[in-house]
């Protein structure tokens, strides 16, 4: 029984949304709250768009995550998103997948 119990614990802690909750402090903590939004339009598209815009492909984190990285232009409108180098590859890749998660 106390194994069980241990077994229910541990799968608590690794499904609650704590890790969702890191990577919603790492978007607070980085340079895109100066341009996006979680539901609204400021300078980009607000997460919820591109979520949407991405739900379905398989490599977006991929394609997030170099985005976040290198910067990109034309596909949300004429305004450039700038490179930011400094956020890590595995950053990166969990803002990206941060950002898909939003519904």
């Amino acid at each position: 029984m106390r194994k069980v119990m241990a077994i229910c614990i541990a799968s608590g802690i690794l499904l609650s949304p704590g890790a969702a909750r890191a990577d919603a402090d790492l978007f607070r903590k980085s340079n895109c709250m100066a341009c996006h939004a979680v539901d609204q339009k400021r300078f980009g598209p607000s997460l919820k768009d591109v979520a949407a815009k991405y739900s379905g492909d398989s490599s977006a984190v991929d394609k997030l995550a170099k985005k976040i990285q290198v910067g990109g232009a034309g596909v949300w409108g004429q305004v450039p998103m700038p490179p930011q180098p400094q956020i890590s590859d595995a950053d990166a890749k969990m803002l990206a997948e941060y950002i898909l998660s939003i519904k």
